[in-house]
């Protein structure tokens, strides 16, 4: 019997747009096309099989689309993308250092970084590690089709999932036919590499970017490649049969040849004997440095910090110090007076204002460096600290009045031998000078090397500080304070009234009522004050930066973008905030920290509360968020989602920043002079329509023309011209190794020097080749991959548990199972005892 023939009738709307649609259409075309029809039809002419694959594969990328619609997908794009790289090139560097300190030459160091690797995924992550999926391919191919299954089940109608032959046909269509594939080339380094060259083709390569990274390279493949290709170019050169003016070009090209592969040859011997040489260190005793004179290091960002670890060593920190902070106080009292006299010429009048301020900022300065009570004190001629002193009771200040002062400290940390004299000769000399890219590597050094070589930068910026930072008066140390928040009720606007939620000209916020006791040997008095969240928080930011050991002590309750109204909400961020003000008020705290008394005194009076960090500072967070918990030991951005949307580009770039560069390990003043300038830079490029610029962003790259397009790419990737793409044979290893090399070369020279100014020379080039090596292993990719996967089907089915089934569905991790092993028997013992 066969069958009568009937007309079918496909309805071709899938998402509603047309526009993406019918490139979707052609992609499940060419799918059955490709991977059923061919073989189908040699069992069977009827298309009712077929027709109900394709209503399945239909239905499902209508539910798909119908999800992906109703999905906020912001948080995604501009938070948690960023934290998962941000993670994974920490987990990376982690395993990089964990394999220096072992120092073991004699094992494969792909292998064992991958190992490695892994083993510190399981240790940041606790609950997942995905190395069976990235290393190997039945597990991979196990995992997909896993998934798969379940995203039908979550698609499919019920009937359509239970129909076992057309789910399996439709499961393994898209594991093995489309997601594998495509997972494959992303993860493939080759293809990474030639996609970085494309992105910045225009670009031109630098000779000098190339031969630096010929000469810091540490692949042998590499080395040989660039080689064997210097070779046969200079042997097609001495072929030529030339005369006149091109002889005098190809002589040029011949000579440059042969310098490429005379340092090839000297990389690759040095590399295979084993014997690397750490050039920071073989310059500390080679003899022959440059020299920055002392007014250069003081205006130089990167050279100053290394000058800053020096002088904190040796004690000599109060002297920098002042001396920063007097070229701080003179160009904000500069500007002060200039607003001054414009207003006095407008007619406006507001002197007593402003030198009020100024006198109180150049007091400041005076109790914090040359007073009798400061500590550390600046030990400085008593003539001119008296003079001072004088002019200070009896004169208004002005820009100068430091100037004699600030000159005899100069020449003090000048000519001490303490000081600059024998910073020259200190091994942070030496790596400032790496920093500064004025280290050359002894082993290419030419002629004109050598001790009569000098600095000749031009400052890159100025240390600016506000009045508020300038400012220190000594704490009462008889006072004893005790503060507690006492209510939380709703009401209307009345910050004097009452406390809760308020709205003030349509902004709605929480208001908190703190009852204070303060007691002194002569009297006791309480009140009530009122403070808002942004008040604790500028608060907090304050202390964190005048006393820095406090943000290692002190966490304030994380920020909340959304129902941050919510009564229970506003409960336990009460509870949180009063268990700060206990710490904060702590004897022993306070005992530790003599001056933040002043601070404290100062927030809890009742007063309504002067920010002084400005709107947008005051939104800023710190540059990473102190935690109780070991920082290196958990994820980059664990309370990212805190941030309040202003926040989301500075924290992005903080957060890159912090872990391409490794910043955390330079000291507090860089950190805070690259969030001010990352600030200053965001204000100036989108003012203060930057949260709106994002959100127009994700909006755009969520757009259906964006869609379309991505769905266009995928199509003609697979099927150029509607025809099967055959699989693209791996390429010669040597042309991988050059493109290597190329693309190194290009993200060096996109690097602009500002950035160089900021984080040094040597910083800013080991925070992009870090990079750069990290996507060189498929296995890591594929695990950067699949993270980005993971989270973006949480973020799609939230309801659906998706991160408790990642968690089951990674559970046969051998570094999974052998973590667990290591974690029971450190806690046995423990346990026995009890």
């Amino acid at each position: 019997m066969k069958r009568e023939a009937r007309p079918i009738k496909i309805d071709r709307r899938l998402t509603g747009a047309n526009i993406i649609d019918e490139p979707l259409q052609q992609v499940i075309q060419f799918s059955l096309r490709d991977y059923v029809q061919y073989w189908y039809y040699t069992l069977s002419d009827d298309e009712s099989f077929l027709l109900e694959i394709r209503q399945a594969l239909q239905y499902a990328l209508v539910q798909f689309s119908a999800r992906s619609k109703e999905t906020d997908w912001q948080p995604y794009f501009t938070t948690r993308l960023v934290d998962d790289f941000g993670t994974h090139l920490r987990v990376f560097r982690k395993a990089q250092q964990r394999i220096a300190e072992k120092g073991d030459q004699m094992k494969d160091q792909a292998e064992e970084l991958v190992d490695t690797f892994f083993e510190v995924e399981v240790e940041m992550e606790k609950e997942v590690c995905r190395d069976l999926v990235c290393t190997s391919p039945k597990d991979e191919e196990g995992f997909l089709r896993d998934l798969c299954e379940v995203l039908l089940y979550i698609l499919l109608p019920p009937g359509d999932f239970q129909n076992k032959i057309m789910r399996y046909f439709v499961r393994e269509i898209l594991s093995r036919g489309i997601l594998l594939p495509l997972i494959n080339q992303l993860s493939d380094p080759d293809y990474i590499n030639q996609y970085v060259i494309w992105m910045i083709r225009d670009s031109n390569c630098n000779y000098e970017a190339f031969m630096n990274i010929i000469k810091l390279s540490d692949n042998i493949g590499e080395l040989e490649a660039v080689k064997d290709k210097a070779s046969e170019e200079l042997q097609y050169l001495r072929s030529l049969d030339t005369a006149g003016d091109d002889i005098n070009t190809i002589k040029n090209q011949i000579n440059s040849l042969l310098y490429v592969i005379k340092v090839c040859d000297s990389r690759i011997q040095r590399l295979q004997s084993g014997k690397e040489i750490d050039t920071v260190k073989l310059a500390a005793n080679f003899g022959k440095l440059c020299t920055v004179p002392l007014d250069h290091i003081l205006v130089d960002n990167v050279a100053l910090q290394f000058f800053m670890d020096y002088m904190q060593q040796t004690g000599g920190q109060a002297h920098l110090f002042f001396w920063m902070t007097v070229e701080g106080y003179r160009v904000t009292a500069q500007q002060q007076l200039e607003v001054l006299q414009s207003r006095q010429r407008d007619g406006k009048h507001q002197t007593n204002q402003t030198k009020g301020l100024l006198r109180a900022a150049a007091v400041g300065v005076y109790e914090q460096y040359l007073s009798e009570k400061a500590s550390p004190r600046v030990n400085i001629d008593d003539n001119l600290v008296a003079k001072l002193a004088e002019t200070l009771n009896h004169e208004d200040p002005t820009p100068e009045i430091f100037d004699d002062i600030q000159r005899k400290v100069y020449e003090l940390m000048l000519r001490d031998e303490r000081f600059y004299p024998s910073f020259k000769q200190n091994v942070l000399y030496v790596r400032m000078l790496a920093e500064l890219d004025m280290l050359k590597d002894p082993s290419f050094r030419g002629s004109d090397d050598g001790e009569g070589e000098s600095f000749n930068g031009s400052p890159t910026s100025s240390i600016n500080l506000s009045l508020d930072d300038l400012s220190n008066v000594p704490s009462d140390e008889t006072v004893q304070l005790h503060a507690y928040i006492s209510d939380t009720v709703y009401a209307d606007y009345d910050p004097y009234a009452v406390a809760g939620v308020c709205n003030d000209h349509g902004k709605t916020y929480a208001l908190y009522a703190i009852t204070v006791h303060r007691r002194n040997a002569n009297s006791e008095e309480t009140w009530k004050t009122y403070r808002r969240y942004s008040d604790f928080h500028d608060f907090h930011m304050r202390i964190t930066e005048q006393f820095e050991n406090l943000a290692n002590i002190l966490k304030l309750p994380g920020k909340k973008t959304f129902n941050n109204m919510d009564r229970e909400f506003l409960e336990k961020r009460k509870k949180d905030l009063n268990a700060y003000l206990q710490l904060l008020l702590n004897p022993e705290m306070m005992k530790a920290s003599p001056a933040l008394a002043h601070y404290v005194y100062d927030f809890l009076e009742n007063k309504a509360y002067s920010k002084g960090k400005g709107d947008f500072a005051r939104k800023v967070p710190p540059l990473i968020q102190k935690t109780y918990s070991d920082p290196d030991h958990c994820r980059v951005a664990a309370t990212i989602d805190d941030s309040v949307d202003d926040n989301i580009p500075l924290r992005v770039m903080l957060l890159l920043m912090d872990e391409v560069f490794d910043l955390k390990e330079r000291n507090q003043w860089l950190r805070r002079n690259i969030k001010n300038l990352l600030q200053q830079l965001i204000r100036a490029t989108y003012g203060d329509t930057i949260n709106r610029k994002i959100v127009d962003h994700v909006d755009w790259m969520t757009s259906p023309e964006q869609v379309a397009d991505a769905v266009k790419r995928f199509r003609d990737a697979f099927w150029p011209n509607g025809i099967l793409a055959e699989t693209v044979p791996r390429r010669d290893k040597a042309i991988r190794m050059r493109t290597r090399v190329a693309g190194k070369t290009k993200l060096l020279e996109i690097m602009p020097d500002e950035l160089k100014h900021i984080i040094g020379a040597e910083t800013t080039r080991k925070g992009i080749l870090r990079v750069f090596e990290m996507f060189q292993h498929t296995q890591l990719n594929k695990r950067m991959v699949y993270v980005f996967l993971e989270r973006f089907l949480e973020t799609l089915f939230p309801q659906n548990k998706f991160h408790e089934l990642f968690n089951k569905l990674h559970s046969r991790s051998k570094q999974m199972q052998r973590y667990k092993q290591r974690l029971h028997s450190t806690q046995a013992p423990s346990l026995q005892k009890r």
